[in-house]
């Protein structure tokens, strides 16, 4: 592709600066800066790579402001990120081989049903509840299988470790957005790792997003530091409801997409 002007990379950056300040509280900035990168003339595979070499240094700085207020122990997410690693590196692997239709079409169900338990399930605070399974086997299931589906895919990972966290291990919200944003950087260092040895990744755009990666991460985590639940809440729901309804849009033979189509026709 041609060299890009100084007007691209400024606006670059600044979708890693607002891509980063939404991903720090509620996940989803990709849907901000892989458009983006996609409209500059890249192919996919360098858009998706450039994203993930860009997004971990948000998720990075979100984790570590989380950590440095005491939010999240990192000490004690030994097994969380060695499984989230595994997964992600086994979809970031798999993800030129395995058709990605069946997952595409599960998704927008899982983000629905996210959404749904966020705006009217159980009142939630940053007050932890009674958790109905243990860290490690949970660590080993979601791990493994939410760090698959980042490496492989990704839209919605930060929201479905949210209510991973906060449904099964009874987290409150800020602590279940804190613990998110370390297994989100782990799956995001993982793939970046493997999308950078097979050279997909455009070093430019990722440093330029990369900046306003670390300014929109600080801003966004101490945001939510400051607000936590009534922010992170009604964000999760919004952000949920934008990457299903963007994924429906896009595939038109979702069967959501379909029997839209069949209504209004």
């Amino acid at each position: 592709m041609e060299a890009m002007s100084g007007e691209v990379l400024a606006l670059l950056f600044f979708a890693g600066l607002v891509g980063g300040f939404v991903d720090s509280i509620a996940g989803g900035g990709g849907l901000i800066t892989v458009p983006l990168l996609l409209a500059t003339g890249m192919a996919p595979v360098n858009a998706l790579a450039t994203n993930k070499a860009s997004a971990m240094f948000g998720s990075f700085t979100a984790s570590y402001t989380y950590a440095r207020k005491g939010h999240v122990n990192l000490g004690e997410m030994k097994f969380a990120i060695g499984f989230t690693f595994i997964g992600s590196a086994m979809g970031t692997l798999l993800v030129q081989t395995l058709d990605g239709r069946v997952m595409m079409a599960v998704i927008p169900f899982l983000l629905i049903a996210t959404s749904l338990y966020f705006a009217f399930g159980p009142r939630l605070s940053d007050i932890d509840r009674h958790h109905i399974m243990e860290r490690t086997p949970f660590y080993a299931l979601f791990g493994i299988s939410i760090g698959f589906y980042d490496g492989f895919f990704g839209p919605g990972t930060g929201s479905l470790w949210a209510l991973a966290f906060v449904a099964v291990l009874g987290f409150g919200m800020l602590k279940a957005t804190a613990h998110t944003k370390v297994v989100n950087f782990t799956s995001n260092f993982a793939s970046f790792l493997f999308f950078a040895f097979a050279g997909h990744v455009l070093w430019l755009p990722a440093a330029v997003m990369a900046l306003g990666q670390l300014f929109g991460a600080r801003i966004g985590a101490n945001t939510a530091i400051k607000h936590g639940s009534n922010i992170i809440r009604p964000l999760l729901v919004m952000v949920s409801l934008i990457i299903t309804t963007k994924l429906i849009y896009d595939d038109p033979e979702n069967i959501i997409h379909m029997w839209i189509i069949k209504i209004i026709g």
